[in-house]
């Protein structure tokens, strides 16, 4: 695992001593010159001060002790030798005004020139003894810069620690957190850069508190709703029990059936809802046919429409495609129409149809039963929330997942009054949607 401290601290490092790698080769170079330009200052002032003095032994800088190996030739305007520092042959016969390098003696020299009244004066100097003490100097120079690195490391090293010490504080007040704490993180003294993830953490700790107050209000409400219908259980079994002849026990038994019906309908909405929380963004959006998948629900429930005798039509184009999870609008089809049927009287009416819009399209499901007040169409979408006929045999469930469901496919859900009496319940889908037209 890589460390983000020990990262930064190679990467500055690293920037530190490609600095002082620049650094030093021009501070190097550039004492190089200063060295250079001194000793040839030195060279002119040599020379300069033999120029007006006659012929000396031992002139000043020019011995044969002299660490400099500076070397002082003068020669008169004919040629004639008249002093040398060093013993043997003179190096130079031939003069150049000014600066120059000379080959002589297996070495190379750099030579200053002068020519004063009827004498010529040379100094010279060794341009590897020269190099050398220049390149010297230049190192000495940098010393001080590579005494440094270390205190450098060590300061770069500290120094990213403490500006990492806010994520270590945060991972601290993370870990020292239970499983129930969902309260917001971080402060106001937190650095600019770490202010999107605490506030995007923020943003999933908000939406996590959301979900577990959803769960627990669910799992109340659905504890809630289970006491009734097995408490009747339990009755309807006493009944059964006590029942003393063939008629009561058959009607125990009748009732017994419908409760154990309303319980399984129950459980099976509790599960569908618990599986359709507004919150989930798993949802598998795809293309899908509209029409189809209404035609499929339709054939699935006509037994139930068939039974209590209740016209279920549909009127919907050969095809509508539009962008959605198929098994969650499987859900809300089934939960409309089986809603409708089940608050629609015997020998009523259910209609289901399938309307093009200029912004999309609707999925419209009217029935024939009571309709809903004004006060309970605001509470239609609570859970458990059956309306002021609480004698039906729904779940108060239905609508509730139909909500979850629309809300997960960014749809409108509206509540009218039906034509035909009842209830009028339309999801308005406001993407592009495709129609094709049945031909009839």
């Amino acid at each position: 695992m890589s460390s983000i401290r020990g990262r930064l601290s190679a990467l500055l490092l690293l920037a530190a001593a490609l600095t002082a790698l620049v650094l030093g080769v021009v501070t190097y170079r550039h004492t190089l010159a200063e060295n250079e330009a001194l000793f040839d200052y030195q060279l002119r002032q040599i020379a300069l001060s033999l120029r007006d003095q006659g012929v000396v032994s031992n002139p000043a800088g020019a011995d044969g002790n002299d660490p400099l190996e500076v070397v002082v030739q003068i020669w008169t305007a004919s040629g004639a030798m008249l002093y040398l520092s060093r013993s043997g042959d003179p190096l130079f016969t031939q003069a150049v005004l000014g600066f120059t390098d000379v080959d002589a003696g297996r070495r190379r020299w750099r030579v200053f020139s002068l020519a004063a009244r009827d004498r010529v004066i040379q100094v010279a100097q060794p341009l590897a003894l020269r190099r050398d003490l220049a390149a010297a100097a230049a190192l000495s120079s940098l010393l001080p810069l590579l005494a440094f690195a270390p205190v450098m490391a060590l300061l770069i090293w500290w120094l990213v620690g403490s500006s990492l010490a806010p994520l270590r504080r945060l991972a601290q007040e993370l870990a020292q957190r239970d499983a129930a704490s969902l309260a917001r993180v971080g402060g106001t003294a937190l650095p600019q850069e770490i202010l999107p993830l605490t506030q995007a953490l923020n943003d999933l700790l908000e939406r996590l508190q959301k979900a577990f107050a959803h769960q627990r209000g669910f799992v109340a409400d659905a504890a809630h709703e289970l006491r009734s219908p097995l408490t009747a259980l339990k009755l309807q079994l006493q009944l059964l029990e006590r029942a003393t002849d063939a008629a009561s026990r058959q009607e125990a038994w009748q009732q017994m059936h419908q409760g154990v019906d309303r319980a399984t309908h129950l459980i099976a909405q509790l599960l569908t809802a618990a599986q359709t929380d507004p919150h989930d963004t798993t949802a598998q959006l795809a293309p899908l046919d509209l029409s189809e998948l209404v035609r499929s629900e339709i054939a699935a429930i006509y037994a139930l429409a068939h039974t209590r005798e209740i016209t279920l039509t549909l009127d919907a184009p050969a095809t509508a495609t539009l962008t959605g999870d198929a098994a969650r609008l499987q859900i809300l089809v089934r939960n409309l129409i089986d809603n409708a049927l089940r608050y629609t009287s015997a020998k009523g009416q259910v209609q289901v149809a399938i309307v093009q819009r200029p912004n999309g399209i609707s999925l419209i499901v009217d029935d024939s039963g009571p309709g809903l007040a004004a006060f309970d169409a605001q509470r239609a979408f609570d859970r458990f929330y059956r309306g002021r006929s609480n004698d039906q045999s729904g779940s108060g469930l239905g609508l509730s997942i139909v909500k979850n469901i629309a809300d997960q496919h960014s749809a409108e859900l509206i509540l009218q009054a039906a034509p035909l009496g009842g209830l009028r319940v339309v999801v308005h889908f406001t993407q592009a949607i495709h129609i094709e037209s049945s031909g009839n």
